[in-house]
């Protein structure tokens, strides 16, 4: 009996250690460089309750990219979410990693199942088990926080009722994922402008990238301020510069072309990327009556 305990242990350590290998092999590898049996890999570790936490953890991270997710890996990190017996940090970032697949799925739809890496039955459950996650009883804050952030990428009815009981909460953390399911969600113009004046610096970024997104015109001024100001955050900054080129883009081509020879060379790939984006946004197609007068750029 000890001999086989021993050979039991010895495998289980042997596991433990080829998992870790073929981890590290993924979290330096660039997903479109994986190997075909990465989702296999990554779904054993994953489901592995003796592998070490963080080794699931990184795993439930890197099994959400759209080259491996599939049907199978879903429904596994779901039971994850699901299951008050796994890690609260895990369930975590098993909330996070079905996000990408939904918003897929959302953006895409089923017309073409090669377009999208789950099933429409998967689609459905998903949705369906996010939505009782976020309010069931006895799951922790931080779980049902990602479960918010990961179910609005495929916004829904109950998203508003949601978002609003998060944002008035008086909860920092709650406050910074509902800012940023307002990103995702519309209906918010009023919050985010608020949002862009807090002190916390993760909400004011969240809230800049929302401003961005929808485009606000009353955020403009703001927006202009941080990309002027030398002062401002490296990440706050960058944000800004993608919102300035969606919100005014013949303004933002002025604003940001000495940022696009900044020493810092991700700074300057982001301000040439949102002078590009903003040019292509300008040159468009306008109807004048019946007359139609094509790439005539618009302030």
């Amino acid at each position: 009996m000890g001999d086989g305990l021993d050979g039991r242990r010895g495998r289980n350590a042997a596991a433990v250690a080829l998992n870790a290998m073929d981890l590290k092999t993924l979290l330096d590898t660039p997903p479109w460089e994986w190997p075909r049996n990465a989702g296999k890999i990554l779904h054993r570790i994953l489901i592995d309750r003796q592998a070490d936490e963080s080794d699931r953890t990184d795993a439930a991270e890197l099994a959400g990219d759209l080259i491996v997710v599939n049907d199978e890996i879903a429904e596994s990190l779901l039971e994850i979410i699901g299951n008050p017996g796994e890690p609260e940090r895990l369930r975590a970032a098993a909330a996070i990693a079905v996000g990408p697949a939904l918003e897929q799925a959302d953006t895409s739809g089923f017309e073409d199942p090669d377009e999208v890496p789950i099933t429409e039955r998967m689609f459905r459950r998903i949705k369906q088990s996010l939505r009782k996650f976020h309010s069931g009883d006895g799951f922790p804050k931080e779980v049902r926080r990602r479960v918010l952030e990961a179910s609005v990428r495929a916004p829904e009815e109950w998203h508003r009722q949601a978002i609003e009981a998060a944002y008035s909460s008086g909860d920092a953390e709650w406050g910074l994922t509902a800012v940023f399911a307002m990103r995702r969600v519309r209906g918010f113009d009023d919050q985010i402008l608020e949002a862009l004046q807090s002190a916390d610096e993760e909400i004011h970024r969240e809230a800049v990238a929302a401003a961005g997104n929808w485009e606000l015109a009353a955020a403009w001024i703001h927006i202009e301020a941080l990309v002027a100001d030398s002062a401002t955050p490296k990440l706050l900054l960058l944000a800004a510069i993608e919102a300035a080129a969606s919100i005014r883009p013949a303004a933002a081509r002025n604003l940001l072309s000495d940022l696009a020879d900044s020493e810092d060379e991700e700074i300057a790939e982001a301000a040439a990327e949102a002078i590009e984006m903003a040019e292509a946004s300008e040159f468009v197609d306008e109807e004048d009556g019946d007359d139609l007068v094509r790439g005539k750029w618009i302030n």
